[in-house]
């Protein structure tokens, strides 16, 4: 039997506390594989950007340890170096994240804080704007994009710097129906390329059509598991705050009617229902 393939990044007995608070996270191991997509659900307030924090180096545990590809992570300049070029983080509010002048200047920025030479950063810039469909944009003020577009900036800034995993934190949140399917299909691309990605969401629908594994967080800790059979279990749902998705219920009604076999994979969107035969391409299993 082969072994279990290193994690990319894991928390091992990770706990944490804002100073003077209670423990917002408690003893949590938590594993990200290589070339997966994880959503993380939980309510507000379970501690789902606290532990995207201790993944990306923005917060370090005050109790366990986060190991990245096995190695335990020591929090010096070195250490740091080797964690954010490995692991970027790009938050709700791009508001947060954009900074400089234009959108060439804000993606070019962590590259050339790293030391990447001019020419590798110019080509990063390229590619990285390319990918998110903003290349026309590259020299517009960052004041001055759309929300949407902001979005889309401040991904492109952190995939500019080339990492083996994406942490999302509510990236679908502020999106409309078109602007959540085109960041959808900018996943799907770089997920293609090699990247792995974690998103943080209370979207049960979105974890389910997306994500090929799931973890989510309750007042007792947080279980993992493949998405389809986690977001199945009821009592954790609940348990979690969340509800039940809708391809979940639609796929235990079409097995009840007998449409839908007991081994087959149930809808994720409302045109797999309509149009069955299609492919449904988006996620891997």
């Amino acid at each position: 039997m082969n072994p279990s393939p290193e994690p990319l990044v894991a928390l091992d007995g990770a706990g944490f506390r804002y100073e003077d608070g209670p423990w917002v996270i408690r003893d949590l191991d938590f594993t990200v594989q290589r070339g997966r997509s994880l959503a993380l659900l939980g309510r507000n307030g379970s501690g789902k950007t606290t532990l995207l924090r201790l993944l990306s180096g923005g917060l370090r545990c005050g109790s366990g340890r986060l190991l990245l590809e096995g190695a335990p992570v020591r929090y010096d300049r070195a250490g740091l170096t080797r964690l954010r070029t490995a692991v970027q983080l790009v938050v709700q509010d791009p508001d947060d994240q954009l900074f400089a002048a234009s959108v060439a200047q804000d993606v070019s920025f962590g590259p050339l804080n790293l030391g990447v030479p001019e020419d590798e950063v110019r080509r990063r810039v390229d590619e990285s704007l390319d990918a998110l469909g903003i290349a026309a944009l590259r020299d517009r003020p960052t004041h001055l994009l759309s929300y949407g577009q902001r979005k889309r900036a401040a991904l492109a800034g952190a995939v500019a710097m080339r990492p083996g995993l994406l942490v999302l934190d509510e990236p679908t949140a502020g999106l409309d129906p078109h602007g959540q399917e085109q960041l959808l299909t900018v996943l799907a691309g770089l997920r293609s390329s090699g990247t792995t990605v974690v998103m943080a969401t209370h979207d049960v629908d979105l974890a389910l059509r997306w994500a090929q594994d799931a973890a989510v967080l309750t007042g007792a800790g947080l279980r993992a598991g493949r998405t389809e059979e986690l977001l199945s279990e009821t009592d954790l749902l609940s348990e979690a705050g969340l509800r039940i998705p809708w391809g979940t219920a639609v796929a235990a009604a079409l097995r009840a009617y007998g449409v839908l076999g007991e081994d087959e994979p149930g809808p994720r969107t409302a045109e797999e229902v309509l149009f069955p035969r299609a492919g449904r391409g988006g996620r891997a299993g």
